[in-house]
Formats: structure tokens, sequence, C-alpha cells
């Protein structure tokens, strides 16, 4: 037996040793793939990015939003947290025989423990492979690498318990409560002579331990490199949601080498930023953004999750041919895979080097059809930042390739020209103010001359200024501050364009000169506090204006309005018998976290019933005007209004409410494609509490 533990122990430590030496190996590889894009900076945030990983990685926030698999992930992340140790004790009890671990008077309640833990992991992998094999969950993915760790656990698993069987036979432990499976299995095989139990434990730990190893190698060349990326991933995640990095043009001409090296966006795989390219690697393949996602649930060309797949075997493949490393382990193992061959150079290498970023690896239509609502990124569970990556190849396609949807880029030209999507008179801007003569709607310029000054900036917007219907938001919310007596003011054909629609369509340049613009007039002005019923300029002052120098209190106006009801300034006297369904606005709500003040605005107004969608609040589905798309035809698929307005009328509402004129627009098109807009009005959250205050006859809002 002697021999035998010495030959066992030498074993045990060269394969441990090679395990451990190709894990390493893979890890250190796919990090310089990583060092291959530019250098993110980080902010030093700590406690708060601490706190992000608390909730999402040890409190499962993200993936307990489908509490079925978010069951069985906690059952699984804790439980093979928990296992590892009685991993520990099988290889103590293995290497030497009748001992464990140093646990004294609570090693029987511990191995206990660890057997319930075991049966733990058991079911929920049992019950992962019912979900994704059986119901055949759409969004899982059923080949055989996508079972493969499944295998992989409940081996290890099983080993444990077999093993622990057949340990007791070798030591003649009788059956007991601390071990009841075992205790079981023992009873199963107790024909079995010691030597025979002797013999199957070390089979049973031999598989055990190879299986461990082996998933340890398997790991990180695989998606479940999320085990050690998405950790990390959750606490570098942007700080601010969805915010888009600045990107500077002061750029030397005369230190390039040629025109072609002068290129705006991501147009190659290492212009993404290191962080970003670590969502690659911790991208879970689990497919919750791309069911989520409205463009790929009404037909178009867009899956987040192979938006991300696909990026990362790129990052993969080229990363082996510009460093040289083998991008697998063991590489005998995979001599044919492209990323092995690319890494021994020659014309494996030069072909993947010729691949194009855009056109080759991700398709012109699946950064079009994006409407960067970010339901991806909510539903994702490791925080990976699909949109931005999306929005730095869409940028480069723009304003390198100048490539654009022609309906697009006519809004685009009509933004630069006049301020507007429309190209309509920069001096019509002010006219929606005429359309109710008992509205007080001064501009600056006005008060300026009286020598009064003003609280608050109302930033119409072009919604607000030339679209007739979104006029009626705007009237009705000046018409309630005014009873509320807010003072306020209006930039008047001063105000442009807030430039988020040339912003997220990848037109960064004519952003930047719209910024600047806008925050010369701020600060001519002094305006320290911005008002807007646009969730678009609401999100773009407060979270993206700051990288240009200029920060404010920035409010949307149902904020502004459920503090005027709370307060009591506004008080809500009207009935208004409706049964009112509302619809979050993507740059509102998922944004920026606006989700109650609408909410409680339109619970205080008597009468009014409100329903909620199936899908709200975190969770709600993007109208379809988002990402500039408000100004492109809808060609492909189903219309995503009329989906969306379709999940409203499965409610039975007679009101469909909303509070950005995007979204306004989107669903009362989805209420006439249905044909139902005789029977159900579509009304922006200011419009019905001003319904239900102005309750005189000359203050009803027209």
């Amino acid at each position: 037996m002697d021999t035998f533990l010495i030959i066992n122990w030498i074993a045990f430590l060269v394969v441990t040793i090679y395990a451990l030496y190709l894990f390493a190996k893979v890890v250190t590889t796919r990090l310089a793939y990583i060092k291959l894009g530019k250098k993110s900076e980080f902010d030093g945030e700590v406690k708060m990015r601490l706190k992000r990983v608390g909730t999402i990685v040890f409190g499962q926030s993200k993936l307990l939003k489908d509490k079925k698999s978010g069951a069985i992930h906690v059952m699984m992340f804790y439980g093979f947290i928990l296992v590892q140790f009685g991993a520990i004790d099988m290889f103590v009890k293995g290497l030497s025989p009748g001992n464990h671990l140093p646990f004294g008077m609570f090693y029987p309640g511990f191995v206990f423990f660890q057997e319930l833990v075991t049966l733990m992991i058991l079911v929920a992998v049992i019950w992962a492979f019912y979900r994704r094999y059986i119901e055949k969950i759409v969004r899982l993915k059923r080949g055989f690498k996508a079972g493969l760790v499944l295998i992989f656990i409940g081996t290890l698993m099983l080993s444990v318990l077999f093993g622990n069987g057949m340990a007791m036979i070798w030591h003649g432990a009788e059956a007991g409560w601390t071990e009841p499976v075992a205790s079981v299995i023992a009873m199963i095989f107790g024909f079995l002579s010691p030597g025979a139990a002797t013999v199957l434990f070390y089979v049973a730990w031999w598989i055990h331990t190879i299986t461990l190893l082996s998933f340890l190698i398997y790991v990180p060349q695989s998606k479940h490199a999320h085990l050690l990326a998405a950790p990390i991933n959750v606490f570098l995640s942007k700080k601010v949601p969805g915010k888009l990095e600045k990107i500077d043009f002061d750029i030397d001409e005369e230190s390039a080498e040629s025109e072609e090296e002068i290129s705006f966006g991501v147009g190659k795989v290492e212009d993404f930023q290191q962080f970003q390219m670590l969502d690659f690697y911790a991208c879970v393949e689990c497919g919750r953004c791309t069911d989520v996602c409205p463009a790929a649930g009404t037909g178009k060309m867009l899956s987040p999750m192979d938006i991300m797949v696909k990026l990362r075997d790129h990052l993969t493949e080229k990363g082996a041919a510009v460093t040289g490393k083998s991008a697998w382990v063991p590489a005998y193992a995979f001599s044919n895979t492209s990323g092995n061959q690319a890494s021994a150079g020659g014309e494996a290498a030069a072909t993947i080097q010729e691949v194009s970023l855009i056109g080759d690896v991700i398709t012109e239509a699946e950064l079009s059809a994006c409407t960067t609502c970010r339901n991806c990124e909510d539903a994702c569970p490791v925080t990976n930042e699909h949109v931005g990556t999306i929005m730095d190849m869409r940028r480069y396609l723009v304003m390198t390739e100048g490539k654009m949807d022609s309906d697009v880029q006519r809004a685009v030209m009509n933004i630069e020209r006049q301020g507007n999507p429309w190209g309509l008179s920069k001096k019509d801007r002010i006219k929606w103010r005429d359309e109710d003569e008992s509205i007080y709607v001064p501009t600056v310029k006005e008060l300026k001359k009286e020598g009064k000054e003003f609280e608050y900036l109302f930033w119409v917007s072009s919604m607000g200024a030339y679209d007739s219907r979104s006029q009626k938001i705007a009237i009705a919310f000046a018409k309630l501050m005014n009873k509320a007596g807010i003072s306020f003011a209006i930039l008047g054909n001063q105000e442009a364009n807030s430039g988020d629609t040339a912003r997220r369509i990848g037109n960064e340049f004519l952003f930047q000169e719209i910024a600047e613009k806008n925050i010369k007039t701020f600060e001519k002005h002094n305006v320290k506090k911005i008002v807007t019923i646009d969730p678009h300029a609401y999100n773009i002052f407060k979270n993206e204006y700051p990288d240009f120098g200029y920060e404010a209190e920035v409010y949307h106006h149902t904020q502004l309005l459920y503090d005027l009801v709370k307060s009591g300034k506004l008080a809500p006297k009207r009935e208004i018998n409706e049964r009112l369904t509302y619809h979050d606005s993507c740059y509102l709500g998922r944004y920026n976290g606006v989700y109650d003040p609408p909410r409680e605005i339109l619970q205080s107004i008597p009468g009014l019933e409100l329903v909620e969608m199936d899908r709200s609040r975190e969770n709600g589905m993007c109208c379809g005007a988002g990402g500039g798309l408000m100004w492109a035809e809808d060609t492909t698929g189903n219309r995503i209004n009329v989906a969306r307005t379709e999940q409203a009328l499965a409610v039975n509402p007679s009101m469909i409410s909303s509070a950005c004129p995007f979204c306004l627009t989107m669903l009362s098109d989805g209420t006439k494609a249905k044909e139902v807009e005789e029977d159900i009005s579509t009304m922006d959250v200011a419009e019905i509490l001003a319904l239900s205050v102005l309750v005189e006859e000359k203050e009803l809002v027209s």
C-alpha cells in the first residue's frame, strides 16, 4: 500500500501541476488578447463598485429576474463554492487514507452538510438539463458544448457520493446519519470486499480529480470563462449606465503614417477598450439579452448575444495571430482550430488579419437595428454593455465609412442645417406657444428685457416645438407650471437640438458641435436648472454634457410635476375614469431609473385605474424610436411600435400613457395600425394631470 500511495502522490502532483500550468497558460493568453485593446481609465469608485459586486455577483440580483434559471444558478453558484471543501476532504482521504479535514467534533456535521450540498447541486444539474434539452427554452443553446458543464458537474457530484460509499466499505464504517447517501451506496455494494471497495474508491477518486482539473482547464477557454471574468466585469462596469464615451477629434495628422490610420469609432477589434473586451469573455451565452431585445423579438437582424460571441471568437482568432500564442490548450487536442492555426503564423494568420470587423464579423444590418434601449444590458447577469459596443462600431460606420440609412441621413442633415430633424425653419421653433394664448411662456430674452430672472429653463425639444401632437404636451406642461407658480423661460428660436439623435446615430462630430453651441447658450443665460419633456434630452444633458464642461440640475417634467403634486402646489380634482397602462421610456427608465414619479402622478388622479403591462419598469419594451430610429423606416420583420402597442392592448386599457413625445408618437401610430385609435387614447402624463388639475373651463387643455 505504501508503494501505491507514493505512486498515487506522484501521479496526483504531476497531473495537478500540469493542469494548473495549462490553466495559467490559457488565462494569460486571454489577457494578452485583451491587452491588444486600448487602455481603459479607471475612475477609482471602489466602494460603489464593491457594493455592485455584492449585489449582482453574490446577491445574484440579475439572475433572479428569471426565477427558475436564477434558482438553478444560485444552487450551483453557492453549492459549487461550498462543495470545494468536500473536494479537498476527498483529496485528503485518497492521499492519506484514514484521515480527513481536521474539523474535530464538527466533522460529522460537515460531512452531513456536504452531502446535502452535493444533492442540491445534482438537483440543479437535472433541472438545468430539463430546461435546456427537454423543455427547450428558446434562448438556451442545445449543442454538446452547452451541456458539457452539466456533465462535468454531475460527474463531480456522483463521484464524490460513490467514492464516499466505497470508503465506508473499505474502512468498515457503519451507516449513519452523517452520510445518508453514501450509507445507502455502501449498503447496495455491501457484497464487495474491502480490497475491491478500495479499488473502486480510487477509480471514483481519480475520476473526480481528472474531471475537476479538466473543468479547470475548460473554463477559461469556453463560455464558462464568465466564472473568472464576470466578477471583474461587474466591478469595472460603467458608473453611469449607457453613457457614451467622448471621442477626441484632436488628431495630429502629420504623425499618422497614412490617411487610412485616421478613423473614428471602432473598425478593428483592437480599437475596442480593454474593459469592453472583457465583456466578450464574460458573456454567459444565456440569451437573456436577445430574449428581451425589441429588434430581435420583431425579426430584425440583431442578437446582442451573437454580437458578443462573434466579437469574442474574432478577438480570440486575431489575438492568436497577432501574439503568436495558442488560443486553446492543450494545443495538440485543438490542432485543427483556427485559433491554433493562426498562432502558428503563415496563411491562416494572414487570412484572419484580412477579416473585416464590420462586414465579415458584424453586419451593417445588425448595427443599424439597435434602438439603444439597454434592455439587453439590464437583463445581462454579468453587466455586459452591448449598446456601447454597438455604438462604437456604428460611429465607425458613419464617421469613417460615411454609411448611413438615407432617411436617417436626411434627418441628420436637417439637424445640422436647421436644428431639427424635419428641416423646418429655425424661426418657427417658437410658434408652438401661439397655439394657446392662455399660457405664459416667456423667452429668456423677453425676461431679460423686463429685468426678470427665471429658475428653470424649459427645454421644449424639437418634438415639442414642431410636432403638432407633442406641442400639446408642451402646452399642458407649461399650463401646469403656470398654475403652480413656477418661474421658467424657454430659449425660443435660440433653442437648437440636444444632439442626442446625432450622437446615437453615430455622428459624434456633429453632436460635439451641437453640445458646444448649447453649452455656450446655457452659460450665456446662466442656466442652472433645466426641465424637459424629452427623456433623450434629459439623459444627455444630465449624464453626457458634463464631459464637455457643463453641469446643471436636470429634471424630467414628470419629476418636477411629482414634486408639485406632492407639495400640494398642484391638486388633482377632476375624476378621470379610465383604465390606463403606462409605457416606460427607455431613456427615462433604464438609463436614469425614473419609474415611480410618473406612476405616482397617475395614481394621485381620482378615478384613474393604473394597470401594468407584462413588460414594464426595468423590463419595459422599447417603442422603437431610440437610437435615431425614429427617423428610419421600419421595414424588416414586424414593427416594434406595433409589437409594443399589442402588449399594451393585452391589459385591456381605455388609455395608454407615456412620458416621452417619441414614445407617444410611436404608440399613437401603433393604435392606428391596430385600428383602435377611436377607442383607446394615447396621452402624456402631463396632459392627463392637466385634465384633472385645470378644472376651470378656460384652463382645460385644448
